[in-house]
């Protein structure tokens, strides 16, 4: 992606060169007729790049306003509260887990502390040490100890192994704080993944998240990854798991989509011309997706999700209305896959938009042809 990067350096030197060859990295046909490189997005109402919250997929206001508090008090009081306010059913409270150890982990990438400054995420620490028995600080801490090794150690190191093991007791200590909870079994998850356990022990633990939340959809993307053939698993293997979930999927649930998830996490192994985005797996694949963002509830946590990787796949098949669709239902919030992959999650998923919107209007659309 990093190519991505260079282009969007060329749009700031050359506003007509630049389009161009964004297309022709993102895999997309430049559209005709018309004149698409003149479309605007704010005429969609979109928020300009500047604009966009890389923080979370989708809105969450009460966790937008806390995150903010403690941020900017260093207090952790808040978090606390909303954490234990949060039910441990469903998906919500693993995203906001998740959100709060972001938030901690990034506060200390920016801030590493040194003589007379003391480090970011602070807050995480005190919460922490003042109140140890609480189960949502301690289901930060784990989460925070697992991001802390993806991002700033290498896998295989003796460094990465060291966080992951300390990340693998935070989170059984989080587990027996609440027993019912699935987020610490989720989050070992990725330890599973980076520590490469083995596939009995792996299942064990699979078991015991299945016992507390079957349909867990943040559950199922996080065992997808230890599938993966560039982890421990195979390419056939990450696709049955994905398939096998959509076909046991209760009514209304997102887990129909998992077969898309699985398609992303092998695009690599692939060749990326346009036409792959038409062949049939990828189109039953979004077809799933589609009539899982169909019959789901609109208050579905994961529903951002499913969106923001239908508009990538959407667009890289031309398929710019369907696009168009679904980007009016998330635009603002880019904190999901595919576009926290990158360095710069709002200047790559504001390069999709453009396009989108370009194919939509070199093709007829317009504003008020777009359904809200």
């Amino acid at each position: 992606m990093e190519i991505l990067w260079v282009l969007m350096a060329l749009l700031i030197l050359g506003f007509v060169l630049g389009p161009v060859l964004m297309r022709r990295r993102a895999g997309v046909q430049q559209v005709a007729p018309g004149d698409p490189d003149g479309a605007d997005p704010a005429n969609y109402g979109f928020l300009r790049q500047e604009e966009l919250d890389i923080r979370m997929p989708g809105p969450d206001q009460d966790l937008l306003e806390v995150l903010d508090l403690v941020q900017r008090t260093q207090d952790y009081r808040a978090a606390s509260q909303l954490l234990a306010g949060t039910e441990t059913e469903g998906e919500r409270r693993w995203q906001r887990v998740q959100a709060f150890a972001g938030a901690a982990s990034l506060e200390l990438q920016q801030r590493p502390g040194g003589v007379g400054e003391s480090p970011g995420g602070q807050w995480l620490r005190v919460w922490r040490a003042e109140h140890p028995k609480d189960a949502g600080g301690a289901a930060v801490h784990a989460e925070f100890l697992v991001q802390q090794a993806w991002r700033t150690a290498t896998p295989g190191t003796d460094e990465f192994r060291i966080i992951m093991e300390e990340a693998a007791s935070a989170c059984g200590d989080a587990a027996l704080l609440a027993p019912g909870d699935p987020v610490p079994y989720i989050t070992e998850l990725s330890v599973a993944r980076g520590l490469a356990y083995p596939q009995a022990e792996f299942e064990k633990l699979w078991l015991k998240i299945l016992d507390r939340a079957p349909a867990h959809m943040g559950a199922h993307l996080a065992a997808l990854h230890y599938w993966c053939e560039k982890w421990h698993g195979s390419r056939e293997t990450a696709y049955s798991f994905a398939e096998a979930a959509a076909a046991r999927a209760p009514r209304g649930s997102l887990l129909a989509a998992m077969p898309l998830f699985a398609v992303f996490e092998h695009l690599p192994e692939v060749n990326l011309v346009s036409s792959f985005y038409q062949s049939e797996v990828v189109t039953k694949a979004v077809h799933g997706a589609l009539f899982a963002v169909h019959a789901a509830r609109s208050d579905d946590p994961m529903l951002a999700h499913v969106r923001h990787l239908l508009v990538f796949f959407l667009v890289r098949g031309e398929r710019w209305a369907e696009a168009m669709n679904q980007l009016v239902h998330i635009d603002g919030h880019v904190g999901a896959l595919p576009w926290t992959l990158t360095s710069d999650p709002a200047a790559d998923y504001a390069v999709y938009r453009a396009l989108a919107v370009a194919g939509y209007e070199a093709n007829g659309g317009s504003p008020a042809t777009l359904s809200h």
